[in-house]
């Protein structure tokens, strides 16, 4: 999301400026007597001295006529009468922040999260509530992109909590749909349905746009990790219907790419690849890197699943995907996907030496979260290290993997827990591999 122009955000205060009328007032005030005026000398002869007294006061709401001819009479700039700063200190501000949007989207997460982090110990921004919100949510995207999703988590709910800075509902939709992804990735499931449910309305939906069709697809991501698939065949049959309505590239992408999953996991493999093949074609000639990189990550991964006779042009688009990653806004958590897809491929290929290195990549950035991806980096690491017969290497990474997998028996876990029991049986723990195949038993009901 750009940075607004000096018009936009003058309109953005202008449109708040009842809040914050009495500092508005009491500048105008300083700067007069400052300049020895008085009332009447400020107001003669476009306005009455008693207007001006009703604006210092903090009881009139001056329009924007009115604030562009007391700076000019002030003699001070339009921007230090509405916020408080000067042209000069506006222009630092923006410059800082597309510094940090260009470090962001060039893939210097750290860079960025440290740029944007000075902006808001920045006491100008006090009074930019629009510019503020840019930064506070440039620092959790910066933050997400760093590995620290909890963080990020902190930084969206105070920005959702604010109530003294109204946000556009195109800024409600987008905090929304980073909210949801970063619950989603730290596996709080419920958290992130409330998330993108509250703002798609449940049954009665609002009228859909590119935004929220991108918040819905994020919605329909968590419903599939759930194991919801009945729920979420239905929503991705909804957000396709709306998408092909809007027309646009952004909401095709959006809607196509995760209702491909739903369609692979509910049988419909080859319709899942036309969805993903319809989304890499448009969005190769509109979207980021950063997104272009993690939907060849996707359509890797769907080729691995459904066309085993194509894995190694998988691994071209993953090793493609690996490149614009490093030089994108893509999160660890992106990266490390990657790593694992490579892994995963690389198995299929007969090379595990290289599917440990892959999946020892994807484990170092995940080992502070120990989660459902971390899980799968030991999974592919143990299945790999059991055919070099390094098997003590290999019960390690599967004990981590058990770990992390172990908290619930979610429906999309039960072939990984059904991996995990014959990789067991091959370790000839016999123990551990039934105690496994019943945990893939009750993944699914039984």
């Amino acid at each position: 999301m750009g940075l607004p122009s000096g018009l936009e955000v003058l309109a953005f205060f202008q449109g708040v400026l009842v809040t914050g009328q009495d500092l508005v007032g009491q500048r105008i005030k300083t700067i007069r007597r400052q300049r020895g005026l008085s009332q009447a000398q400020l107001a003669h002869p476009e306005l009455s001295d008693s207007y001006v007294s009703l604006i210092e006061s903090g009881k009139r709401t001056p329009t924007p006529a009115v604030l562009e001819l007391l700076a000019q009479k002030l003699d001070c700039s339009l921007t230090y009468l509405v916020n408080g700063v000067t042209a000069e200190q506006m222009e630092e501000i923006e410059v800082g922040l597309r510094f940090a949007r260009l470090a962001l989207e060039n893939g210097e997460a750290q860079e960025a999260r440290r740029r944007y982090a000075e902006l808001l110990t920045d006491t100008s921004l006090t009074g930019l509530a629009q510019l503020r919100q840019e930064a506070e949510y440039g620092c959790a995207l910066a933050t997400e992109a760093c590995g620290d999703r909890r963080e990020a988590i902190r930084l969206l709910k105070g920005l959702r909590a604010d109530t003294e800075r109204p946000m556009s509902v195109e800024w409600q939709v987008a905090v929304a749909v980073a909210l949801c992804r970063c619950y989603r990735d730290e596996g709080e499931l419920g958290e992130a349905v409330r998330v993108g449910e509250a703002l798609l309305g449940g049954t009665t939906r609002p009228a859909w746009t590119d935004a929220l069709i991108e918040l819905g697809s994020t919605l329909l991501s968590v419903y599939r990790t759930r194991g919801d698939l009945l729920r979420a065949r239905h929503f991705a049959s909804e957000l396709l219907s709306a998408a092909e309505l809007l027309g646009t590239p952004r909401a095709i992408v959006a809607a196509s790419w995760n209702a491909a999953f739903v369609a692979q996991e509910t049988g419909r493999g080859e319709e899942g690849m036309s969805l993903l093949e319809r989304a890499m074609a448009i969005h190769s000639e509109n979207g980021d890197h950063r997104n272009l990189a993690r939907l060849r990550v996707a359509y890797a991964t769907m080729i691995v699943r459904t066309r085993a006779n194509d894995v190694e042009a998988a691994r071209d688009l993953l090793l493609r995907a690996q490149r614009e990653m490093s030089e994108s806004s893509a999160s660890v958590l992106d990266k490390a996907r990657c790593q694992i897809e490579l892994g995963r491929t690389e198995l299929a290929l007969g090379n595990p030496r290289q599917a440990v290195e892959n999946t020892r990549v994807a484990d170092e950035m995940l080992r502070d979260s120990r989660g459902e991806h971390w899980a799968d980096a030991n999974l592919v690491q143990g299945q790999a290290l059991l055919i070099l017969h390094e098997d003590e290497e290999a019960a390690v990474a599967l004990n981590h993997a058990t770990e992390a997998f172990d908290p619930a028996p979610m429906r999309r876990w039960a072939q990984s827990w059904l991996t995990v029991a014959e990789a067991y049986d091959r370790l000839h723990d016999h123990d551990q591999s039934i105690i496994a195949a019943q945990k893939a038993l009750a993944c699914v009901g039984l």
